[in-house]
């Protein structure tokens, strides 16, 4: 076991493979998502005072808590099918209506 990876604990990584771990058996695609509404973009924008230098803290906060919920049900979903990794992970965001949609999509492994 690598020292920053802890007991029981799933990998999420973005590559195809988790260096010295073989890939054991590929059990599918999983996808976790999260959609901010209509109302998380006028109060963002409601508090514009946030912005400095073109940047909100506020607007960046919801987006790490939409990656941060999209991860989760991805890791969820890959745990129900008995994996302990996730591989090739990809990170999308869409916005649709006024809401922005954050997925999270990626093959669900078992590591040897």
């Amino acid at each position: 076991m690598n020292p920053w990876e802890k007991a029981g604990s799933m990998i999420v990584t973005t590559t195809p493979a988790v260096e010295g771990r073989p890939i054991k058996d590929y059990l599918g695609i999983v996808v976790g998502e999260a959609i901010l509404g209509a109302n998380v973009f006028r109060d963002v924008f409601a508090g514009i005072t946030d912005i400095i230098g073109g940047r909100s803290s506020s607007y960046e906060a919801s987006l790490g808590e939409a990656r941060e919920t999209a991860l989760r049900e991805l890791e969820e979903r890959a745990a129900a099918l008995g994996a302990n990794a996730v591989v090739g992970v990809d990170l999308d965001y869409e916005v649709i209506n006024n809401m922005l949609m954050v997925s999270a999509s990626g093959t669900a492994v078992r590591l040897s």
